[in-house]
């Protein structure tokens, strides 16, 4: 785990170790310095200036050079844990890029958020203290300690008492604290996703008046986050009183011996300035213990967060391109063969059963179904966005899984249900299809899709804005903008997934008449509700809980009077081919 965190650092890896070097530096001088004091305060009773002047001076550089190798280990921790967090965030992305829809499934959009943010920033934390705090505290720690048995071990003895207590008191605290962040994480990801599902159906949640029930859901989870962080608050609240009373009880106690051992020794077993120097270093390593109690708590944060991020850097993606494979896609003709498809791998039912489907390159489909008759889940294999659990499916004669992946995409247009616009001009969105398009391919595709007279009615014409979402456009007009961003692609084969089920039906009869002319040669699959959209298909199929219980033309469909009769009545409310 901490391999793979660690390989994010890459070109940081200098400023990384320059940071504990110029640590040392200043924990060095640092520790030095009350043993100069001590001299410099001895000296004073003498009547020599220059010598007085002389340690003043050596406390002088020795303090500009702790301060520089101080400001020199900020300023490179500071580089190397930003850059740090800017590449770990880089890498969960790229790697979320490649995932499949079931490794995002999987994962859930909420968790991946919090992952690359809250997680991320944990870890930041975690790495800047560990190569700068974590480097002086110990060090601090260690040199204290041995400078004060080097100046009187029988006062320093009484470090040896009150270091065990408060090691002891910091185990217990991260013991105790450790499981509560762990908890924490999940229900970061419940609350996430409260707040996602929250803004994103907002319209809806307002049209039913659920504003209270939003409310209250919202405040459960988050209540649950805050009945955590209370407990573990509480608990490393015990680390400061815990601290110190252990640090003014061996100040006292330090007092009390080093004045007893200059009274009774007359000052040669251990002089004022010895003793001003145990006090120092007594503060010194409080703060020592103090630190390394933050570091074991911000530790006991990012393990679990570290853990987090691991798990999406080395999940590799369950879709991956084969090596060698196929750029070049022939035509669009299209075989499913003997195809079955579930969800969860090994486990659950299937979603698709025994599929044998062999559709010509230029043929136009119609598809239709009742909900939950797996429509969407037979076209989402033929990209390649899931795989086949059993048999296979053939673009241009070749097993989707021996193209590359990139490439197959690029010659399989998908306009979905559910269409999703980005921020930007409308003409920047058209172009996803295909960035090098020209102004007038741009509008070319648009006019195919019905959807140049609304864009040129809006004030700057293609130049106009896009909201995040596409929320300043109607769902009709965001279905055609979809449908000219695919179009715009020119690809070899076309997927509308009940993607004309917001504009009406003139409309939706002129873009399949322009899909007819503007993809003459392009294989068209069309998902619909309604029979009007599919009846002038050269091929019809009818699915039913997963099957292909139907297929044929409209006038075959309508004289076996099965389902597809059955819609066709329902929705003309006709008796005609009975």
């Amino acid at each position: 785990m901490i391999k793979t965190i660690l390989g994010s650092v890459r070109e940081y890896k200098k400023d990384a170790i320059l940071t504990p070097l110029f640590m040392v530096g200043e924990v060095a001088m640092e520790c030095t310095l009350p043993l100069v004091m001590a001299i410099l305060i001895d000296h004073m009773y003498t009547e020599s200036i220059s010598e007085l002047l002389k340690y003043g001076a050596i406390l002088l550089v020795m303090a500009l050079f702790s301060l520089f190798c101080g400001v020199m280990s900020g300023r490179y921790a500071a580089s190397a844990s930003a850059g740090f967090a800017s590449n770990l965030r880089h890498d969960i992305f790229h790697r979320v890029q490649d995932f499949s829809f079931q490794d995002v499934d999987r994962f859930s959009t909420s968790s991946l958020i919090t992952r690359m943010t809250t997680d991320v920033t944990n870890v930041q934390m975690a790495f800047m203290m560990i190569i700068r705090t974590a480097v002086r505290s110990p060090l601090m720690l260690i040199f204290s300690v041995i400078m004060s048995f080097r100046i009187n071990s029988g006062v320093a003895a009484v470090f040896l008492a009150v270091v065990p207590i408060l090691g002891l008191g910091l185990y217990l605290i991260g013991h105790n604290v450790f499981p509560v962040f762990k908890r924490i994480f999940k229900k970061y990801d419940a609350m996430n996703n409260s707040i996602q599902e929250n803004i994103n159906g907002i319209r809806v949640v307002k049209s039913f008046v659920r504003e209270s029930y939003e409310t209250d859901k919202f405040e459960k989870t988050s209540g649950e986050v805050r009945k955590d962080f209370r407990f573990a608050e509480r608990i490393l609240a015990l680390n400061g009183p815990v601290m110190m009373f252990c640090g003014y009880g061996a100040m006292l106690a330090i007092s009390f011996i080093g004045a007893r051992t200059i009274v009774s020794s007359g000052g040669t077993e251990m002089t004022p300035g010895q003793l001003s120097s145990f006090m120092t270093y007594s503060m010194q390593i409080l703060m020592s213990m103090m630190m390394l109690s933050m570091i074991i708590v911000m530790c006991s944060i990012s393990v679990e967060s570290m853990r987090r991020i691991a798990e999406v850097l080395t999940t590799e993606s369950t879709l991956l391109s084969p090596e060698n494979g196929k750029k070049e896609v022939k035509d669009g003709s299209i075989d499913f063969e003997n195809v079955s498809f579930r969800y969860n791998g090994q486990s659950g039912e299937d979603a698709l059963k025994n599929i044998n489907l062999h559709i010509k390159s230029g043929m136009t489909v119609g598809i239709i179904g009742s909900t939950g008759s797996s429509k969407t889940t037979l076209i989402q294999l033929i990209p390649r966005l899931y795989d086949t659990t059993e048999g296979s499916v053939k673009v241009a004669g070749t097993d989707v899984r021996e193209y590359e992946l990139e490439e197959l995409r690029k010659q399989i247009a998908i306009v979905l249900q559910k269409n999703i616009l980005f921020s930007g001009t409308i003409k920047d969105n058209i172009k996803w299809g295909n960035p090098s398009a020209t102004d007038d391919e741009v509008q070319e595709a648009c006019r195919a899709a019905q959807a140049h007279e609304f864009i040129m009615q809006r004030e700057n014409g293609y130049e106009s804005m896009i909201e995040r979402g596409g929320t300043n456009v109607s769902g009709g007009q965001k279905q055609r903008l979809c449908i000219a961003r695919a179009l715009i692609a020119k690809p070899k084969v076309l997927i509308l997934d009940d993607s004309t089920s917001a504009v009406d039906t003139r409309t939706d009869a002129l873009i399949r008449k322009a899909l007819s002319s503007y993809l003459k040669d392009t294989t068209k699959l069309i998902i619909a509700q309604r029979v009007s959209s599919v009846q002038d298909s050269d091929m019809i199929i009818v699915m039913d809980n997963g099957s292909i219980v139907e297929s044929g033309t409209h006038d075959e469909l309508l004289k076996k009077k099965g389902i597809y009769y059955e819609v066709w009545d329902s929705q003309t409310n006709s008796k005609e081919g009975a």
